[in-house]
């Protein structure tokens, strides 16, 4: 096993993660589970270490505690894929078989999924769907052939909305046969934070299950009665944004010489959309969620929204020296954390000046790149069409967020058998809340949106952000037999009920949950 470091990384490997995000409910960095830690059994726990690169036959990957040193006056307890926040980056060859051994050194159960990656269903990764959750001290081993270059990540799946918000998610990225040449390649992770620890609990987040919001629980029971408008999620305790773990003047900055080729790889592994504003220099979105996007057209000063799952890699020429910005724009209160510096080797000065408030334009992707015919169309015939109605409603217990009116696992599932064309109808009726929709083991094509066709390239992707009013038009060929969820990435949301599941009807799995395990928590 080869193993690179991204503080001494050549030129044209890889260099640095980062994260920048507006995520949903994220991070619990403290004493929000059952087991009260005290300030000095924190102070215990060893410090985060720099994301290593791993890649060959044999991968090892180990979950375990340590503290994150966000900026310098902000450490929290996390959880780590071999030590790091990002998690260690596993970097394979198309064509590749990818094996993977795992081991579980947290106080808790685990798993991992492999966040868009067309993966067999048994190495899914969704305890109580594909297998049980990995217990602490336990060792698994994920094994397939990594078929679809690009940029992917992985996370647990296991009480996904606690740990991921932990800390606990990594990249991974499958470089093409014919790789196109680059002189720096760096990959930025997106993600939310609370400085205080008990910011979430005093909002009423009740992370096991329904309340996620700091509503009060109401008096109707159907939710029908309430002011509507009013219901929706305040993120307010997220008040710290950070790219690769860190936040402000701790983001490493990125290097780069004038005339070379530079693309970042961005990962949005928190709760809440971020709109990025690329400083200085024309770009072009080359990829979304790993695929491709035929003939992008350079952008200049609009902002590219990345959701909570979402990739973009984009590509642009160093052909303005000096210091330059990506920076997120927005007003809360930790936007002003979510900025990476470009600097020009050789150039000292400082060029440039934020500018997170200003009103730019947002790409619409539905209308980027070159038109043509993508796999489906809007009027071809279809073996399964299904309705996928969002909504947010009023619980027993507080805040669900439902599917047709209802919460998993009580949805309807999308049954479908092998070969099916499916298309999906995708309607958020919440008055306020943004769902993140993810699919599991396939990609679809994004059709429309509002009722008008896409016009730009062919749109491929397995993450798909919808607006409250929104309307998308998507379809997929079931081409990957098994059980897949397919859930809102907003994983509060899914946690709450916002869950379904494309199963096909001629795949019998290996894997029978048993009824009375109350350890796997898959959504």
């Amino acid at each position: 096993m080869k193993k690179l470091w991204l503080g001494t990384v050549l030129v044209g490997v890889i260099a640095l993660s980062a994260a920048c995000s507006n995520s949903m409910p994220g991070h619990d960095m403290s004493n929000m589970h059952t087991k009260k830690e005290t300030n000095s059994n924190k102070e215990k726990l060893p410090l985060v270490t720099d994301t290593e690169v791993l890649s060959g036959k044999e991968i090892h990957l180990t979950a375990k505690e340590a503290l994150l040193q966000i900026n310098d006056q902000i450490k929290l307890p996390v959880y780590t894929y071999n030590g790091s926040v990002p998690g260690a980056q596993i970097r394979v060859k198309q064509g590749d078989h990818v094996k993977i051994v795992f081991t579980n050194k947290l106080p808790e159960p685990t798993a991992i999924h492999w966040h868009g990656y067309p993966v067999p269903n048994n190495q899914d990764g969704v305890p109580g769907v594909t297998m049980n959750a990995i217990q602490p001290g336990e060792t698994f081993t994920y094994e397939f052939t990594a078929t679809v270059p690009g940029t992917y990540w992985y996370h647990s799946h296991q009480k996904s909305a606690e740990q991921v918000d932990k800390g606990l998610y990594g990249t991974l990225i499958v470089e093409p046969k014919e790789e196109e040449k680059v002189d720096r390649d760096y990959t930025l992770v997106f993600d939310e934070w609370m400085s205080d620890p008990n910011a979430e609990s005093n909002m009423n987040m009740n992370m096991s299950g329904m309340d996620h919001s700091n509503m009060g629980h109401g008096n109707s029971s159907d939710g029908q009665q309430m002011d509507m408008n009013s219901m929706g999620h305040n993120m307010n305790m997220y008040d710290i944004f950070t790219i690769n773990g860190k936040s402000g003047t701790a983001v490493q900055p990125l290097k780069v010489k004038k005339g070379e080729k530079v693309r970042l790889r961005l990962v949005n592994a928190g709760y809440l959309s971020h709109k990025l504003h690329l400083h200085g220099h024309e770009f072009k979105i080359v990829a979304t969620d790993g695929q491709p996007l035929k003939n992008p057209q350079p952008i200049k000063d609009e902002l590219l929204n990345i959701a909570p799952g979402e990739r973009y890699d984009i590509e642009f020429i160093a052909n303005n020296p000096g210091e330059w910005l990506l920076e997120c724009h927005g007003n809360m209160k930790g936007t002003d954390g979510m900025k990476v510096k470009i600097q020009y080797e050789g150039q000292a000065s400082n060029t440039d000046k934020a500018n997170a408030k200003e009103n730019l334009p947002v790409v619409d992707m539905t209308t980027y790149g070159k038109y043509e015919t993508g796999p489906f169309t809007l009027d071809e015939k279809y073996d399964v069409e299904y309705t996928m109605d969002l909504g947010t409603a009023m619980g027993k217990n507080g805040m669900i967020f439902t599917i047709n009116g209802k919460t998993y696992p009580d949805t309807a599932p999308i049954n479908v058998k092998t070969g099916d064309l499916v298309k999906v109808r995708i309607v958020n009726n919440s008055p306020k809340d943004v769902h993140p929709m993810h699919l599991h083991g396939h990609f679809f094509e994004v059709l429309s949106k509002n009722g008008k066709p896409v016009t730009g390239a062919p749109l491929i992707k397995d993450s798909l952000n919808v607006n409250p009013g929104e309307e998308y038009v998507v379809a997929f060929k079931a081409d990957n037999p098994g059980n897949w969820m397919f859930h809102c990435h907003d994983l509060h949301h899914a946690s709450a009920g916002m869950v379904t599941e494309v199963k096909y009807t001629d795949y019998k799995s290996d894997y029978t949950p048993d009824p009375n395990d109350t350890t796997n928590k898959g959504e």
